[in-house]
């Protein structure tokens, strides 16, 4: 996530894509993660949601 120094909320903030993936897939849909901030992403990203999906 982009962000500016001394904002710590980058967990807070990404909740939100941890939201969508719970109401998507349900109990498979949990996960691990982590939130990271960085001076600036690729393009001006402001977010990079990276997965690693398995299906069957």
């Amino acid at each position: 996530m982009a962000s500016a120094p001394g904002f710590t909320a980058q967990p807070a903030v990404i909740n939100g894509a941890s939201g969508i993936l719970a109401d998507v897939f349900g109990e498979p849909g949990r996960h691990a993660r982590s939130a990271v901030g960085v001076a600036a992403l690729p393009l001006g990203a402001p977010v990079e949601i990276e997965l690693i999906v398995a299906t069957r």
